[in-house]
């Protein structure tokens, strides 16, 4: 965190001219530090982490960013990280990846929201990987490549604008997202929505894919948005199912890219991911069985009031 303010200091550029620098990383403000006025104007003279050995001996200007671990692997982790992904899995693998989300707003209650999206983009990728040949070539061509159309250019926008995002902001925006989601399901529900009387014209589902992607990129939740285009077009079950399998694909492959570059993704994080992947798995597997079986209204019914209670613990730990 000190990173972060470090260019208010006084005569902070003499410092690092004078003097090796090591920074430590820390829960909350590792992006923000890679990122700060500072790190982008002495880029130049940055070790990798794996020469930290050498800052004592180099010559300045020199500095380095040393990750620690940022995850307190506990019984405790897994307890909270094992549902949620098989939850991801399901959700996505049955049900229109409308509330997997879920998964990236449990992991936020235990983990730093930038960490827990880290875990789960992996997760998802091999989700979407898996939930493609169950539902290939059963989707909507022309609304798929509508929101796809509009969600690379989101994905774009959010990781541009991703930096300015405060681990709190994030608590707040993932927070804010899942009970917007629950009120927007719940007043179609009790008809309090309008049903389309007409098919949305094509703009908007490129609108509504802008949307879908930034929201992805920011928090996973991407499923929403795109949601409220495709159920105006009164697909079937399994079209619907098979079309934001595709969206989410692509988006998600797209995401995978400037996640890297922000810092997202360490060793930590993906020896986790490899560890959770069998979970992930059997959740695509159970959400495909379920999307023939089950009831749609039981299993979002869990859903809601999951992201109901996730949703107020996140805000309330954002706003204190």
């Amino acid at each position: 965190d000190n990173l972060v303010h470090f260019h208010h200091w006084k005569d902070w550029r003499q410092i690092l001219d004078t003097v090796p620098v090591g920074v430590l990383a820390r829960p909350g403000d590792r992006i923000a530090a890679r990122l700060s006025p500072a790190a982008r104007i002495y880029r130049h003279a940055m070790l990798k982490g794996g020469q930290s050995h050498l800052l004592a001996q180099a010559t300045s200007p020199a500095w380095c960013f040393v990750n620690v671990p940022m995850v307190d692997v506990s019984p405790m982790f897994f307890a909270v990280a094992v549902p949620a992904v098989v939850f991801a899995g399901v959700s996505k693998g049955g049900f229109g990846s409308g509330a997997a989300f879920a998964g990236a707003s449990i992991l936020a209650l235990i983990v730093e929201p930038g960490q827990a999206l880290a875990l789960m983009l992996p997760l998802l990728m091999l989700i979407d990987v898996a939930s493609l040949r169950p539902y290939w070539r059963r989707w909507n061509g022309r609304d798929g490549l509508l929101l796809i159309a509009g969600g690379l250019p989101g994905v774009a926008l959010g990781a541009w604008l991703f930096s300015a995002i405060e681990a709190d902001t994030m608590r707040l925006l993932i927070g804010g997202l899942s009970i917007a989601f629950v009120i927007w399901q719940l007043r179609g529900r009790i008809g309090l929505a309008m049903r389309a009387q007409r098919d949305l014209p094509g703009w908007s589902g490129v609108l509504a894919g802008g949307i879908a992607g930034f929201t992805s990129f920011v928090s996973h939740a991407g499923g929403p948005p795109a949601a409220v285009y495709l159920l105006s077009r009164r697909p079937t079950k399994t079209e619907y199912q098979a079309t934001t399998v595709l969206v989410f694909w692509v988006l998600n492959i797209a995401k995978a890219v400037p996640y890297a570059g922000l810092g997202l993704f360490s060793a930590e994080t993906l020896k986790l991911d490899l560890i959770l992947a069998p979970f992930a798995l059997f959740g695509t597997w159970a959400g495909v069985r379920l999307h023939h079986s089950i009831p749609e209204r039981v299993f979002f019914a869990l859903a809601y009031v999951l992201l109901t209670v996730t949703g107020v613990k996140l805000i309330w730990d954002g706003l204190t």
